[in-house]
């Protein structure tokens, strides 16, 4: 139970008395001449932050003028110079004021002897304070010593429920932000548990079906997934081994999908026995389109023109290249619509995806353009050109990352004894469903039974973007009877598929991306051994087509001519 009492105020009795000079400073002395010794810290601070945003900006300033005039970064001026040693010496000064000099206004405020007598009312806790020694006539400093209040985020130590329940009810007030909890606590096990509870609070719903313990929330704070309350566990099956190119790949698929995985496995024995599949690369490029916007349509079809003109390519490639080792501008295709005009840059991006490696050479290129077009007005990075997570016809028709066909030739008793079917009835389905049956829906892209199936699960196993299976799945499968009519020849064609390719790359991306170990472990068994490590080109397409392969052989999953065998049936 909280006590209130009055800090006790002695009178003077006498003019020599000790406690009259204990308790009463000299106005005199130099400790109230000085000011206070926070000021000097926050003059300094204030000084040093100053400088350090400017000099940064400055060096910036002239870092991006010798790009625009291709001069060497390496070569300095003196102003230069300065500028280096003052953004090294202030960035030294604001890493001891983060580190300690925070701890020094702590430890450095004055004493609660030094208060004035005229203090509010004290607010003792009994967990907190305590009198010291009764009060008589012959005690003279008889005073309540207590700890300034402790604030709910300060220090806080091993969780009590108490304390939680203070802070889940400050989450639902709103006087605490949601997304603030790892930050004031420290602790993002804590935090999640904490946010765990005030959403059951709000909604009056139970999560209690939500896994919460048995993730590290460490691992994710400012990587991938902001606020969590708890994970999802999907498992991970494999298929294959898949005989791609002479080379045996073992594929992860996560899936909460039944009989997906055993029937694309069931696919990939076909193919294995019946020799393997092939496959060609036929492009690899990522593409950016931004819009920018002119006082007339005139101004934006001048600009097409300068963009299409094969004169202007190679001093704009120079300028897009220069935002990565790897990106290389491959072609820039142009749209306009009234007054606006949509430029779509293609660029190779080596292993990586290259989304953010294409849309920084893009940049580069607008900074470029603005020296001749200054009345261009760059309404965004990303026009839907692109076009990015959405199904468009650009993307089908033009590409958009790899573009791959693969095809294998399946013998005649492996079609009767592995899919228990016919060559003859497997050309007349795939016609009337995945041909005529797509083109009566009016699909884009999606001639073939599901390849959004296996897209997904290859992609939820290795750590990729998920959202981009909507262009990556866009294939068109073409069966035809070969051999006189003995064999089966299938082909998948799938001209976008946004994939990151290369183990390292891979390793690094779900490292910083997402820092999910997991997926990061699932990348291995698409890379074989006998994969040409020294050429990329070969290396990007055996790992690239092993996932349309994969597609391929999760075509029996649904493709099955016989209409009395459910889909389901169909596993052993």
């Amino acid at each position: 139970m909280d006590v209130r009492r009055r800090p006790l105020r002695l009178r003077p009795t006498s003019v020599g008395e000790p406690s009259k000079s204990r308790h009463q400073p000299n106005p005199s002395s130099p400790s109230h001449s000085q000011p206070p010794p926070l000021l000097h810290l926050y003059l300094a601070n204030v000084i040093f932050f100053f400088i350090f945003f400017s000099v940064a900006y400055f060096l910036l300033h002239r870092w991006r003028e010798k790009i625009r005039t291709s001069t060497p970064l390496h070569v300095i001026t003196l102003s230069e110079i300065a500028a280096v040693v003052s953004l090294l010496a202030s960035f030294i000064y604001l890493l001891g004021f983060f580190g300690i000099g925070i701890l020094y206004p702590i430890t450095s405020r004055p004493s609660s002897s030094s208060a004035s007598d005229d203090d509010d009312d004290l607010k003792l806790d009994g967990r907190d304070a305590t009198l010291i020694g009764p009060c008589s006539a012959g005690v003279i400093d008889c005073s309540v010593i207590s700890a300034p209040p402790k604030k709910i985020f300060d220090n806080i130590p091993l969780s009590s429920s108490q304390e939680d329940e203070e802070i889940v009810e400050s989450v639902i007030s709103g006087s605490i932000p949601s997304y603030s909890l790892e930050s004031k606590l420290g602790d993002c096990r804590r935090a999640a548990a904490i946010r765990r509870e005030a959403v059951q609070k709000m909604t009056g719903r139970s999560l209690k079906g939500l896994p919460i313990e048995g993730f590290d929330y460490e691992s994710i704070l400012g990587q991938c997934c902001e606020m969590p309350i708890g994970f999802v566990q999907i498992p991970v099956g494999v298929a294959g081994p898949l005989l791609l190119d002479g080379n045996e790949f073992t594929v992860p698929m996560a899936t909460t999908e039944g009989c997906l995985v055993a029937s694309t496995n069931r696919g990939c024995k076909a193919i294995y026995v019946s020799g393997g599949a092939s496959s060609v690369l036929l492009r690899d490029g990522m593409t950016r389109a931004p819009v920018v916007r002119f006082s007339s349509a005139k101004r934006a079809a001048k600009l097409k023109v300068f963009l299409e003109d094969s004169l202007n390519f190679d001093s704009l490639s120079v300028v897009f290249n220069k935002s990565s080792r790897f990106a290389r501008l491959q072609s820039i295709q142009c749209a306009i619509a009234g007054k606006n005009l949509y430029i779509r840059f293609s660029c190779s991006t080596g292993d990586a995806m290259g989304m953010n490696m294409v849309s920084k050479g893009v940049q580069n290129v607008l900074d470029f353009l603005k020296n001749d077009f200054p009345d261009m007005d760059v309404i965004g990075i990303s026009g839907n050109f692109c076009s990015d997570k959405k199904a468009a016809a650009v993307n089908w028709i033009e590409g958009r990352g790899k573009s791959v066909v693969c095809e294998a030739i399946i013998k005649e008793e492996v079609v009767k004894k592995v899919l228990k079917t016919s060559v003859e009835a497997l050309v007349e389905l795939n016609m009337l469903k995945n041909l005529t049956g797509s083109a009566v829906a009016g699909a884009l892209g999606g001639f073939n039974a599901h390849a959004s199936n296996i897209v997904s699960a290859i992609y939820l196993a290795t750590g990729q973007d998920p959202a981009q299976n909507v262009e990556s799945s866009q294939c068109i499968t073409m069966m035809e009877a070969v051999n006189d009519g003995k064999d089966l020849h299938i082909s998948v064609t799938m001209p976008s598929v946004e994939v990151q390719l290369d183990l390292s790359s891979r390793v690094l991306l779900i490292f910083e991306v997402s820092d999910i170990v997991s997926s990061c472990q699932c990348v291995e068994p698409l890379i074989s051994d006998g994969v040409s490590h020294s050429l990329k080109g070969e290396k990007m397409s055996s790992k690239y087509v092993c996932i349309i392969m994969t597609d391929l052989g999760g075509f029996w999953y649904t493709v099955i001519s016989n209409p009395m065998i459910s889909y389901y049936g169909m596993i052993e």
